[in-house]
């Protein structure tokens, strides 16, 4: 019989923190504190296989769960005296999810279940407290109406303002029992008058509907774009976790919270964290009260710090911190709840966190022995390395500060305003920056938070929705903004005799919580020595090299400061698009006489050589891959009038004869015509001049500094051993006239981009006139599924959301297709020349999962853009980690 359901607590912990493929995150976690002696309230978790069966039979459930359910449910009772649907001592459950990896807000839960009219009567009896038993009831139908049964949350939440006007209070504790109860009353009459039905009285069939409501939610439009996001496959599934509940609304001896065992946002080892007295957990991250912080360190006036409210559950939860992060060896993510001063934890996970938090945590545990330099390598996501190049505010810079909120995620970010998600998404859409502004965020907004350069909260604390998710996504937030207030209605902002409609621009600091009229200039960001640090740490370890696509002075000092390896792809046709220049490529292209086309070339070859020769100086002896030009001739053409009027000047020509001659060079389909080797070819002369250019630039700039300038001559578009072998004798032809006229020697590299499908099946030919191969992936991706990158956008999505596609494959190689002519061009090409170098410059050369497949296939070096380096460099390391623990396994 297959094991559906594993119980925890109590002496009895089924599972384990390795099993969270099949608890999930929180069931395992809640096994694992269990059994090394924390207060875990009991309870037992449904495993994902259930999820995965529920969905494939039609949301139907395994014949014999329902047993096993009952048998965990008896469990729970014995372990608290107490009876499910009992009248006189009723025992309550929470109705949790638990995916494998963390989904804040993502999904359903129910808190309180098993109350109904007699047995909140028995609750009141039991507790002593008539006011808490009728307070936890409301919450539970308020719930269970908006989760289960689909009533929309501010039906409950318009009736209970109007219930606080009319008795002239704010906060919910100042509400008696007898008042509650009439809340209660509305919310059943709320319930049946949006769906037709009773609010189910019964327990058991609360609990199933309570279970089917955090299986369906796994598929609800905000976990699915959530997963998509992260990159999360919709066949993990979730887990359900039923657990005992406890109190943080019994009096003023009880209180829930959240808590991290470092700052998340900064790293520094400081206990951080939040909560609140008389309040359960959803209390804490709705953002509906102020939450209170938890020491007395981070207290200021006016607060009312853990430490001291209640000492004796704050000691215990500082052994626990302790406990927990030497347990688990990171940062951990805690809910608790206290009830009558004792702590119960109902949760830990390896807490979500800033890159720069992520950074800093990393290097200090492997300090501290905690982890080692692997682990702290492979503990940074490769990819949260870009939120550390996020810009700060430019110190000198002018500004209008208009409130101040809590530094919720770090960085500085302008936009309009909007209060949306729905009209975020449609103005990043249109290339717009965008702040999304909200009272609150929730998880219905997390497709918004996404396209918006920040997000702006007036309600919320530093472990709210719109911080956890923010930091997650690497989005500028400021939370908590009390002196913000939105009028949805009119779509406008008000912040202290500020209005600020929709389309206005605002600025965030993320790092301090200001939050700033207009757009405020910004500086480049300073990379710790945290940063270095690890950076050398994964340097010591990678096999690739790393390098950048990069064609202008800027780019290249970019990369070096980054610590590329050199340039994998300089593309000179993007050198051809200056005011100084552009009239002499139209010329070249579109002249007939010879005299006039080679004093085009002959004015190209001076800007050229000058772009060579700074590029040249800047690497300073590391390897420069120059790639031949590789234009579609349109994008070179004249277009505007006063373009075509100026070429017929240049060339005597009238505006008819031009446009008739570039009409004679227009192409269907120009991606797939005169381009590429096939340009240098036909036109030897264009080709000639580039690769003189670079040579006297490479003589030039070695005389200057001493070192011994190698450049690499890269022709691209290349299908056939014929053509890379006229190709590179035209250029070594050229290469000797220079090198006889200076009475100099030079070494040199000549290549190939890999690009066409029948370039890798003929690899083993192409390479016996190659020094290297530079897999382009972005036009080998293109042929091999036949599809524009330019034109895709309108139909990729679809085949990644359907499930078409596991990923967009212009963002990480598709292995089984683009990647299969990968490995066998590597293949190939080694084969036919053992020393052939091998690299990557297409767009994929800056993805973390493709950086490991090229690992794995045995490039040399991989190439992406310069503020993707540092990504690379650690997705390099990370990969040979990988691979190093396979082979030990193997």
């Amino acid at each position: 019989m297959t094991k559906w359901v594993y119980s925890f607590g109590n002496g009895l912990n089924e599972g384990r923190a390795e099993m969270r493929n099949l608890l999930g995150g929180k069931g395992a976690n809640l096994a694992e504190m269990a059994s090394i002696g924390l207060p875990v309230p009991p309870g037992f978790t449904i495993t994902t296989e259930v999820c995965s069966a529920f969905y494939d039979n039609g949301r139907k459930y395994p014949a014999d769960l329902q047993a096993q359910v009952g048998a965990a449910m008896q469990r729970i009772e014995d372990a608290m005296g107490l009876r499910f649907g009992d009248a006189d001592a009723p025992l309550l459950v929470s109705v949790r999810s638990g995916a494998r990896v963390s989904m804040p807000g993502m999904m359903d839960t129910v808190l309180n279940l098993g109350l109904n009219d007699r047995t909140v009567e028995g609750l009141a009896r039991s507790s002593g407290d008539e006011r808490f038993a009728w307070d936890s009831y409301r919450r539970f139908v308020q719930m269970y109406g908006s989760v289960v049964m689909g009533v929309a949350h501010h039906h409950f939440e318009d009736v209970l303002d109007q219930f606080k006007r009319t008795l002239g209070v704010i906060d919910d504790t100042a509400i008696s029992a007898a008042q509650w109860r009439e809340v209660v009353k509305a919310y059943h009459e709320i319930i049946r008058e949006h769906t037709g039905q009773e609010f189910p009285s019964d327990p058991q069939a609360q609990l199933w509907g309570a279970i089917g409501a955090v299986f369906g939610s796994w598929m609800n439009p905000r976990a699915n774009t959530y997963r998509r996001l992260h990159d999360i496959p919709a066949s993990w599934g979730t887990a359900v976790n039923v657990q005992s509940m406890v109190f943080g609304n019994m009096g003023d001896d009880c209180a829930t919270g959240v808590c991290f065992t470092r700052d998340p946002s900064t790293g520094e080892n400081v206990f951080y964290g939040e909560y609140l007295v008389n309040a359960q957990g959803e209390d804490v991250v709705a953002g509906i009260r102020t939450p209170q912080p938890m020491s007395c360190a981070r207290a200021e006036e006016g607060q009312h710090p853990m430490e001291t409210v209640l000492p004796d559950a704050y000691a215990e939860l500082l052994r626990v911190r302790s406990l927990l992060e030497r347990h688990y060896r990171d940062m951990q993510d805690i809910e608790f709840t206290v009830q009558r001063n004792v702590l119960y934890l109902l949760q830990t996970r390896n807490g979500k966190r800033t890159a720069a938090a992520a950074l800093k945590i990393a290097i200090d545990m492997a300090r501290e022995g905690l982890i080692s330099k692997e682990d702290a390598i492979c503990r940074v996501p490769a990819t949260s390395l870009d939120q550390l190049l996020h810009p700060a505010l430019d110190p000198k810079a002018e500004r209008v500060q208009l409130t101040r909120g809590l530094p919720a995620s770090p960085g500085a970010a302008s936009g309009a305003v909007v209060f949306t998600a729905e009209e975020c998404e449609a103005r990043a859409a249109r290339g717009e920056d965008v702040i999304l502004v909200r009272v609150e965020t929730s998880p219905e907004d997390v497709h918004g938070m996404h396209a918006a350069r920040g997000v702006l909260t007036a309600r919320g604390g530093m472990t709210s929705h719109a911080a956890v998710v923010a930091r997650g996504m690497g989005r500028v937030c400021v939370a908590g903004a009390g002196s913000v207030h939105i009028d949805y209605a009119t779509m406008v902002m008000t912040i202290d005799g500020h209005s600020i409609a929709e389309g206005d621009w605002i600025t965030l600091d993320g790092s301090t919580g200001a939050v700033y009229l207009g757009r405020v200039a910004t500086i480049p960001p300073i990379l710790s020595d945290d940063f270095n640090t690890l950076m050398g740490w994964a340097d010591s370890i990678r096999r690739l090299g790393v390098r950048a696509n990069a064609e202008t002075p800027d780019d290249a000092k970019t990369a070096c400061r980054f610590g590329a390896e050199g340039i994998g792809l300089a593309r000179t046709e993007h050198m051809f698009f200056g005011p100084d220049r552009i009239g002499h490529v139209r010329q070249m292209i579109i002249a007939d006489e010879e005299t006039v086309r080679q004093r085009a070339i002959n004015a190209l070859l001076v800007f050229q050589r000058d772009d060579f020769v700074s590029i040249f100086r800047i690497m300073a002896g590391l390897p420069v891959t120059v790639r031949l030009l590789d234009p579609p001739l349109h994008e070179f053409l004249p277009h505007a009038e006063a373009e075509f009027a100026e070429v017929a000047t240049a060339l005597g020509r009238t505006v008819e004869e031009i446009r008739a001659r570039c009409a004679s060079l227009a192409e269907a389909n120009p991606m797939l015509g005169h381009r590429g080797c096939r340009l240098g070819l036909t036109n030897p002369e264009i080709y000639a001049m580039q690769v003189r250019a670079i040579i006297e630039a490479a003589l030039q700039v070695s005389d200057e500094t001493g070192k011994g300038i190698v450049p690499e001559i890269m022709i691209p578009l290349v299908a056939t051993k014929a053509e890379l072998e006229v190709a590179r004798r035209a250029a070594e032809a050229e290469i000797t006239a220079v090198l006889q006229e200076r009475g100099a020697a030079l070494d040199y590299r000549i290549g190939t981009m890999i690009e066409l499908p029948r370039a890798a099946i003929q690899a083993g030919e192409i390479a016996h006139h190659a020094d290297f191969f530079s897999f382009g992936t972005n036009d080998l991706t293109q042929t091999t599924f036949g599809l524009s990158r330019d034109d895709a956008g309108s139909f990729l999505p679809f085949y990644v959301d359907h499930g078409l596609l596991p990923k967009d494959p212009f963002v990480s190689i598709d292995r089984e297709g683009v990647g299969a002519l990968v490995r066998m061009g590597v293949e190939r090409g080694r084969a036919a020349h053992p020393g052939l170098k091998l690299g990557i410059c297409g767009e994929h050369g800056g993805d973390p999962d493709s950086i490991a497949f090229f690992d794995e296939v045995g490039l040399d070096y991989v190439s992406c853009s310069p503020f993707r380096v540092p990504v690379a460099r650690l997705a390099a390391a990370q990969a040979a980690l990988a691979h190093r623990k396979e082979n030990a396994a193997a």
